[in-house]
């Protein structure tokens, strides 16, 4: 992992393993199917479910400052605690939990490359018992909103151009074929992305075993597609989960200066009165505005 522009944001499954149960240490697994933790977990991980503990349950919005410190708290996470992420689908809500941490400041947070599935995959050890946990004091920083992209800047990028928009849902999302991949309930009234965004699939970022391409290889992927870092990038998909694992591979695995993650997305996008829609495939990236 020496090759990524900030190798200390991953771990492997053997520092994991070596590593879980370690003072100072917190493990904590974030998966889209919320029973997963229960049917085996590394041991000594906590669990935090997205739809409810890791965003506001009232309004539209991810957690608040005293939101994320109480969750810290009763994580037995201090503000010097390694905190490792994993979960399902390839880290999507593992991302997006560590993009939350980052915005409150967390300063040591971590990916386990490959996920819950490369765990599984080598047969690692699991527990179906959650531990003990010592609740803590977390006073969060103030919130880092450069992370986050709110809708009057997409609307921005979108018609100067001013940032690369980049579309990390599926192709048949992007061309409007469907509103939301199946199963999941957060939707829209129209289908189609963003006037100049470019479609570039979060799972293209990821090999067959969940784990992270080479550096290489992802600086390849975004540039066949005019994404280079050479000028600010905004990520968006659905809710803002998937392309959390974007913004992650952008901004610490290939270090660029200024991404963000839309976590309105195309359920904000998509239900706006009056808001330009694409549908189809986009342009070649050499004719592209974003």
């Amino acid at each position: 992992m020496a090759e990524y522009a900030n190798p200390e944001t991953l771990v492997t499954t053997d520092w994991v393993a070596k590593h879980a149960k370690d003072d100072g240490v917190r493990i904590a697994e974030v998966d889209v199917d919320t029973k997963a933790y229960d049917e085996g977990h590394v041991p000594g991980a906590i669990a935090w479910a997205w739809n409810t503990e890791l965003c506001d349950t009232v309004r539209r919005d991810i957690l608040s400052r005293q939101q994320f410190e109480e969750l810290m708290e009763r994580s037995g996470v201090t503000p010097d605690t390694t905190l490792v992420i994993y979960g399902d689908n390839n880290n999507w809500f593992a991302a997006w939990a560590l993009w939350q941490a980052k915005i409150y400041g967390h300063r040591d947070v971590r990916l386990m490359n490959g996920g819950r599935k490369k765990w599984l995959s080598e047969g690692r050890e699991l527990s179906t018992e959650a531990p003990k946990v010592k609740s803590t004091n977390y006073t969060a920083k103030e919130p880092d909103v450069s992370l986050r992209a709110f809708l009057p800047q997409v609307q921005t990028a979108s018609a100067l151009g001013a940032s690369a928009l980049v579309d990390v849902r599926s192709p048949q999302e992007f061309t409007g074929e469907i509103l939301a991949p199946p199963g999941l309930p957060e939707t829209c009234q129209r289908g189609g992305h963003v006037p100049g965004a470019r479609s570039i699939p979060w799972a293209k970022a990821a090999n067959d075993d969940g784990t992270f391409k080479s550096a290489d290889e992802l600086r390849q992927l975004y540039a066949s597609e005019g994404v280079d870092g050479s000028k600010p990038v905004i990520a968006y998909c659905r809710i803002g989960e998937r392309s959390s694992h974007t913004w992650f591979v952008l901004k610490y695995l290939l270090g660029f200066r200024d991404v963000k993650n839309y976590d309105g997305s195309w359920t904000e996008w998509g239900n706006l009165v009056g808001a330009g829609v694409e549908r189809g495939a986009a342009a070649k990236a050499a004719g592209a505005r974003g």
